[in-house]
């Protein structure tokens, strides 16, 4: 391991954060932020598809003030991790398996950091897929949050079997890096207007996205590649089907949420005997970083839980 760039006038966690170089069972080179001050124990938290480690500055500070120190990781293919393709912006996974390699690194990280135990799991859109396998692996966490979690592919009934297809073909006819149908390579936080878009209704926090990859624009990620949409649709899938593990867990979800597909998030948390869903009125897909009411509430909820299993 070794020093990594840390962004932290644009991150604005809290004092004393660093970041550092890892690798990956496979070879992957990741980057890690951390930010260490927290006497209740340490989140583990994993960021959504584009996102990176200094989008959660402000949310480590959320949760220092409550007791917790916090790790992010740089997914591959994102952030300052080792990206597949000389097209930066294209953000591709051939399986979500790998991702799991990530994870493994990052516990492994977290425990040679001495970083405070008992950990705990914070996890948004994308990340919510990765860490609802983890923690059907064995993750070593006492509880977890999710927010907006990717349990399904929002698209249009009609385009489910046509995504499954094309993406099933994509890779025999060498077109998995392909982006997707209807993406290409933009980063929605500079190409998007703040009204109308989907991610947020908090003006502050708009702004706070937009600053960190116009100033780093290799934080920036486009859509999805067409393997990276087959691999997605194969672990919602896979995950479906699997019962939910016993780990407590609370999920947050916007009333406004046009990002991942809600009938898996309410399916789901139906049946997870020790978990709740917690519905936000009026707020978009990224609820911990929404109006200043929501973010409490998410922060407060948060902690409450990683508190009542410490």
């Amino acid at each position: 391991m070794a020093d990594a760039p840390l962004f932290a006038d644009l991150a604005e966690g809290p004092q004393g954060g660093r970041a550092l170089w890892f690798t990956a069972a496979d070879g992957v080179r990741l980057r890690a932020g951390i930010w260490p001050d927290g006497e209740r124990g340490t989140v583990l938290l994993f960021p959504g598809r584009t996102e990176y480690i200094e989008k959660y500055g402000r949310a480590a500070e959320d949760l220092r003030a409550r007791g917790y120190a916090t790790v992010v990781i740089d997914w591959r293919g994102q952030g300052l991790a080792d990206r597949a393709y000389a097209d930066r912006l294209v953000g591709h996974v051939g399986d979500f398996a790998e991702f799991q390699r990530d994870v493994d690194a990052l516990v492994d990280l977290a425990r040679a950091q001495g970083l405070p135990e008992p950990f705990h799991l914070l996890c948004h859109s994308m990340g919510g897929c990765i860490g609802l396998r983890a923690l059907m692996r064995g993750l070593p966490v006492r509880s977890a949050v999710f927010s907006a979690p990717m349990w399904g592919i929002s698209m249009a009934a009609w385009m489910r079997p046509l995504a499954h297809v094309l993406g099933h073909l994509a890779g025999p006819f060498g077109q998995a890096h392909r982006y997707a149908p209807g993406t290409g390579g933009t980063t929605y936080v500079l190409d998007a207007p703040f009204q109308g878009n989907v991610l947020t209704t908090d003006p502050d926090m708009w702004d706070y996205m937009r600053r960190q990859v116009a100033a780093q624009p290799d934080l920036a990620l486009g859509g999805p590649s067409m393997g990276w949409l087959h691999a997605a649709l194969r672990e919602c899938a896979a995950l479906a089907a699997r019962p939910a593990p016993a780990t407590p867990a609370i999920t947050a979800l916007g009333t406004a949420e046009k990002v991942v597909d809600v009938a898996p998030i309410h399916l789901r948390m139906s049946g997870w005997s020790n978990g709740r869903l917690d519905l936000y009125s009026g707020a978009e897909h990224e609820v911990p970083m929404e109006t200043p009411a929501h973010r409490a509430r998410f922060y407060d909820e948060a902690a409450a839980l990683f508190d009542a299993n410490g």
